[in-house]
């Protein structure tokens, strides 16, 4: 039998350094990067122990600290001594992070001051900006008006500068309340928890659940836009960049992909998951073969989307080259492979062509700003002799394949191919949408693809599931499968991927013919089996600890899906293992 104060410590402590309060000494001493030392009565807010930063001049707010290598905000203690301290700064990626969940909380605030009676419901990101709509019955159509009071709303609390803390409340104060005021989603996720407590981030009485730290103050929040969009009840949450967080970017519209989430939004309505807490009562129920039955619809859909896209194909007789591009890990070799299979059923003799074989030789390939080869620049590929070969081809003419040879860093001479009156090239690569990759193939013959796990799943009624979030695990468990990498060199490697993504694939996804949404709405919780110890693994004296720790707490939302319901020709299994489409990663 457990020791009854033991027990009822262990209960209260929601992390290791809240644990070690009852065995703490009385100081804490921090080190900080200059090379001084300070000592601090123990526990210590954030805030205090960042006091040197906070009293120099700087041009933007700090809004966090890596305390240990552990994102911490500043109102939260700390209870151990600090070894390692750095301030997180607004215009950075992590700072930008918590300026959006602080000001997706300062929206639902200003909201139930504002419409009490109405229920606020997160949808997807869009841009620079979070689709949000009112959800009722009956649906009530939203104002130009409506909107003002709510943004007059947000910006009477920012100039009010309230603080923003994180707290506290029991299990069942946290389930009644959110039942009380009608956020179905997040009662739903606290419900399913067993903790005998829930986070919860307060400013002003206005509670919601904890999903990340926030910035102090109300103050800090004062840039923002909303702007009516999309359905007659919905509107964006427009936000700064963290390149610069001093104003809100000029508006870009999106209509293919906010048409693209829409589609999603409503299958997921009609197929009765919406949210993790939808999904998780679905895995508790597998039993009895629901889950099994969910999830061969949610494949059914992903072949349905692709007999469509196949279909546009091949009812324009023009067509004769496919360009398949999307960011990291969106599925995007095994998509062309089953493209390809469509093709066949339509008629069609598809011809697959690996843009990496179109290199130019290693002497000739352009470097980065720190003097290392940049493969993903669109001048490391041998424009000119591409567009010549494609040009060739598409005229009938015999051709002979290149093969790129990574050792040697230089093209050779590979196999001699020519396509028939039925036949269409299809290309995957990250410059398949820009328009320069191909410049002298005529339009007409072309059919572009974007292609990305553009997630619909809600955290819960405020919160959303970031679509980088799942392209980030699908690659950390595929690191590991196939590339021998662990899940703190995938980290560690991510934001150089992501830089890439932003600035040689992103900007051409307007140019796209069809949207392939790849995403699965229950693959997260199949892909927790592989990625939860991976980042379990990551050490706190690594620099990416922070983010295993965030991606940890995202990950405890669901419940496990093993994978031996994971059909074998899912997209999923490009990541996961045992795909059909790629025997040589096996």
């Amino acid at each position: 039998m457990y020791h009854t104060q033991s027990f009822a410590m262990l209960e209260k402590c929601s992390t290791l350094r809240e644990a070690y309060h009852d065995f703490k000494d009385s100081n804490l001493t921090v080190h900080y990067f200059d090379g001084t030392t300070k000592i601090f009565e123990a526990p210590c807010p954030v805030r205090l122990l960042l006091d040197k930063y906070l009293n120099k001049e700087s041009k933007f707010a700090i809004v966090g600290a890596l305390v240990n290598n552990e994102l911490m905000g500043m109102d939260e203690l700390v209870f151990t001594n600090v070894l390692t301290i750095a301030p997180v700064l607004l215009n950075t990626s992590i700072g930008a992070q918590i300026y959006r969940r602080s000001l997706q909380f300062l929206l639902s605030m200003a909201v139930n001051r504002v419409f009490p009676k109405r229920r606020l419901v997160i949808g997807h990101s869009l841009g620079s900006g979070i689709y949000f709509e009112f959800q009722e019955d009956p649906i009530e159509s939203l104002t130009e008006d409506e909107i003002q009071k709510i943004q007059a709303e947000m910006e009477l609390i920012v100039k009010s500068d309230f603080p923003i803390t994180r707290r506290r409340i029991a299990w069942t104060e946290a389930v009644d309340h959110f039942t009380a005021i009608g956020q179905e989603q997040t009662m739903m996720l606290v419900a399913q928890h067993n903790r005998p407590y829930v986070p919860i981030v307060v400013c002003d009485g206005f509670i919601d659940i904890w999903h990340g730290p926030h910035v102090g103050s109300t103050s800090i929040l004062s840039q923002f836009e909303l702007k009516l969009y999309g359905t007659e009840h919905g509107f964006l949450l427009r936000y700064p960049r963290s390149a610069d967080p001093t104003c809100v970017p000029e508006f870009k519209d999106m209509p293919k992909i906010f048409e693209t989430f829409k589609e999603s939004k409503y299958r997921g309505k009609v197929l009765g998951v919406r949210c993790v807490g939808d999904l998780n009562r679905l895995i508790g129920r597998a039993t009895k073969g629901e889950l099994q039955s969910y999830i061969h619809v949610s494949e059914a859909l992903h072949e349905r989307q692709l007999v469509a896209v196949a279909e546009k194909i091949v009812t324009c007789p023009s067509v004769h080259l496919v360009l398949i591009a999307g960011p990291s890990s969106s599925g995007k070799t095994t998509f062309a492979r089953k493209l390809c299979v469509q093709l066949q059923v339509f008629g069609k003799q598809p011809q697959c062509i690996s843009l990496d074989d179109f290199y130019v030789n290693r002497d000739k390939m352009p470097k980065d700003e720190k003097g290392d080869y940049d493969f993903e620049a669109v001048e490391a590929l041998d424009l000119p002799f591409l567009n010549e070969f494609l040009l060739k081809l598409l005229r009938g003419e015999i051709v002979t394949l290149p093969k790129f040879d990574f050792k040697t860093g230089t093209r050779k001479e590979g196999k001699q191919m020519q396509l028939s009156i039925s036949a269409i090239i299809v290309m995957e690569g990250i410059h398949g949408l820009n328009d320069r990759l191909t410049a002298m193939i005529p339009q007409e013959q072309k059919y572009k693809i974007f292609i990305s796990a553009l997630t619909q799943l809600n955290l819960d009624d405020h919160n959303r599931i970031p679509t980088t979030d799942n392209r980030l695990l699908r690659r950390l468990v595929r690191d590991f499968q196939f590339r021998g990498l662990s899940g703190e060199e995938t980290l560690m490697r991510w934001p150089s991927v992501r830089a890439g993504e932003e600035k040689y694939i992103f900007p051409h996804q307007g140019n796209a013919d069809f949207i392939f949404n790849s995403a699965l709405d229950y693959e997260l919780a199949a892909l927790k089996v592989i990625a939860e110890p991976l980042l379990k693994n990551i050490r706190p004296t690594t620099p990416v600890y922070h983010e295993a720790l965030r991606l940890l707490s995202f990950l405890q939302n669901f419940d496990p899906i093993p994978h031996k319901y994971i059909p074998d020709c899912s997209i999923l299994r490009e990541f996961i293992g045992d795909s059909p489409y790629h025997p040589d990663d096996h």
